[in-house]
């Protein structure tokens, strides 16, 4: 399918500022020049999102005696006594994103669904690389656990969730990153929801070859991004970082998987999807149609994002 028409307009704004010399891809900038182009990403892709909703702060302690902060974001309130929750992890490649650049997917699932939404802040690489983001997702679950019936959560009825670099932290809890400790062993969410995850880091997929330049997520940057986050490239071989490599036989939880047709990361993404299948996983896949990476944070770019976040909402009410 040809691209959306809206999408492909904001693309050429944005081929159009790097010819001009007004922008530079991200790889060319320093850490914190990108964190701060990124961030301010979120008001030009969705500057309109939501307001009813009831957001609340907190702070999680980590293993190693620090803390993170997490939001909790409240839709539609009822007098139901425990809600079910999304415990969802921002994108940005584990270098870049913020509770602040993904503010509107949060605000949006939580009033699509009816779910509250747990967001914590991971620490980023470089100054923080591989393995910690899976650690404070990991203490970030084993929180929410503890202090569900305190929030009024159901910790029955945990969905992991993410975008991007954040989905493939949610594919990691959901399949158990933790080992043998007693509270990371105990946390089984009902399913995850996985929006153009990173899956392979060993791989070089077709779709990195055609869409690798020219479509929001260039192949350069996500190159830019390991180079920050892991330690040497042997460690793309590790499933933590590349899921799609786990040995385990059984397929984990049930997913909904989507990714965008125009994106670098479709076909891991996809064959992700096809290997939950293959271990007789529940699995509700779609390659959305002239979309690009980051769609997620785009309802001010396209009208077709609104509908996207109703079918999300659908599939959790559902499982």
């Amino acid at each position: 399918m040809p691209l959306d028409p809206d999408v492909e307009a904001f693309l050429e704004l944005v081929e159009l500022g790097k010819m001009t010399g007004k922008s530079v891809p991200m790889y060319q900038l320093s850490v914190e020049q990108a964190r701060r182009e990124f961030e301010s990403s979120a008001e030009l892709l969705d500057s309109e999102p939501p307001r009813d909703i009831e957001i609340q702060s907190y702070q999680v302690p980590l293993r190693d005696g620090g803390s993170i902060e997490a939001r909790l974001y409240r839709g539609v309130l009822s007098e139901k006594e425990r809600y079910p929750v999304i415990l969802y992890f921002h994108g940005g490649g584990y270098v870049v994103g913020s509770l602040n650049s993904h503010d509107c997917i949060c605000r949006r699932l939580a009033l699509a669904s009816g779910f509250t939404v747990l967001a914590p802040a991971y620490r980023l690489a470089p100054e923080h690389r591989f393995p910690t983001a899976m650690e404070d997702a990991e203490d970030a679950a084993a929180w929410l656990l503890e202090q569900a019936e305190q929030l009024g959560l159901d910790r029955e009825r945990i969905i992991v969730g993410g975008d991007s670099a954040g989905a493939t932290l949610a594919t990691l809890l959901a399949i158990g990153s933790g080992g043998g400790d007693e509270s990371k062993s105990a946390f089984r969410p009902r399913g995850q929801l996985l929006f153009y995850p990173v899956t392979d880091a060993s791989n070089v997929y077709e779709s990195f070859r055609v869409y690798g330049e020219g479509y929001l997520l260039e192949s350069a940057t996500m190159d830019w991004f390991y180079q920050h986050y892991l330690d040497s490239n042997e460690q793309r071989l590790d499933w933590r970082v590349s899921p799609l490599l786990e040995p385990a036989g059984e397929c984990p939880v049930p997913a909904y998987i989507r990714v965008a047709e125009y994106d670098p990361l479709r076909d891991e993404g996809q064959a992700y999807a096809g290997a939950l299948l293959a271990k007789g996983g529940d699995v509700d896949f779609e390659v959305m149609a002239g979309l690009t990476h980051d769609f997620l944070r785009m309802a001010g770019v396209t009208g077709r994002v609104q509908e996207i976040y109703s079918n999300a909402a659908q599939w959790l009410r559902k499982v």
